[in-house]
């Protein structure tokens, strides 16, 4: 269906070295302007991630590489967003703004950008609080729901289960769905090469991040190393922050943090208040 537009919506999207908006930045930036009598026009840059404190390029995070396939030795040459803030901005004028899951990060990612060009002597009147957002995203999820009921209806048979929400038809409920997901991805297909293995370690693994507290708060890596997940020290490992700000495990315990986050960020002091101290045990036997 043709889009009804009174003027240009213009669709994004973005590449960056990370997830963390205030640490992190674009690395390719991609817009399709659909104009009202159904005509468009397509610009995409690739964009050297500038660290304007440094005076460097900002390397990539190597999850952020293995995800979108861009790495450092890509972007050398390319502009900066500094160079590159004019043109955007023209592109962004009189326009509405779409994108899937845009609202979230790619719309605060590319407002971060701005303020840091901004910040760094680029004369710019870019507002990105006054264009109407569409989040396809969001219509995704709210026309088609990712709840039990939903799960249910997809994997076993197109009704609802019986005293939904209630603790035991929920549980049962999930015990159904998981058995179904088995039967369904058992073999790939060409849109989806993915399968299911039926071995509750292989399953565990869609979990995502490994969580060490229960509120997410604090998570592992591929190595095995601890990081924080929230606030001012989010990508940063929990032995550093021990090491730089030792008073933010102070901070914790006297915050509004769950027990089991406390617990566990306890327990990092500990260890590292213990390997500290054995460093320099060793150092005195050397």
């Amino acid at each position: 269906m043709q889009l009804q537009l009174t003027r240009p919506l213009l669709f994004f999207d973005i590449e960056s070295t990370g997830l963390n908006i205030p640490a992190d930045s674009i690395v390719e930036l991609s817009f399709v302007k659909v104009f009202p009598d159904g005509t468009h026009r397509t610009r995409t840059w690739r964009i050297k991630p500038w660290d304007y404190e440094r005076g460097c390029q900002r390397p990539m995070n190597p999850d952020a590489s293995k995800v979108n396939g861009i790495t450092d030795e890509m972007l050398t040459e390319c502009p900066t967003f500094f160079e590159v803030a004019d043109e955007v901005a023209d592109w962004l004028r009189d326009s509405d703004l779409a994108g899937f899951n845009s609202a979230k990060f790619d719309l605060p990612m590319l407002a971060e950008e701005f303020e840091r060009a901004k910040l760094a002597g680029k004369d710019l009147h870019v507002d990105l609080h006054s264009p109407l957002m569409v989040d396809v995203q969001n219509i995704y999820h709210a026309m088609e729901p990712r709840n039990l009921r939903a799960a249910y209806r997809f994997y076993c048979g197109g009704e609802d289960f019986p005293n939904a929400h209630s603790a035991e038809a929920d549980t049962l409920a999930t015990y159904e769905v998981l058995k179904a997901q088995l039967d369904r991805y058992r073999e790939p297909e060409p849109y989806r090469e993915q399968v299911l293995k039926n071995d509750v370690a292989a399953l565990s693994a869609f979990v995502g991040k490994k969580y060490v507290d229960f509120s997410g708060h604090l998570i592992q890596d591929d190595k095995g190393e601890i990081l924080i997940n929230f606030g001012k020290h989010k990508g940063k490992t929990a032995r550093a922050v021990f090491n730089s700000d030792p008073s933010y495990f102070a901070w914790i315990q006297q915050g509004s943090f769950t027990l089991d986050t406390k617990a566990q960020f306890a327990k990092l002091e500990e260890q590292f208040k213990r390997e500290r101290l054995a460093a320099k045990w060793n150092g005195r036997l050397f």
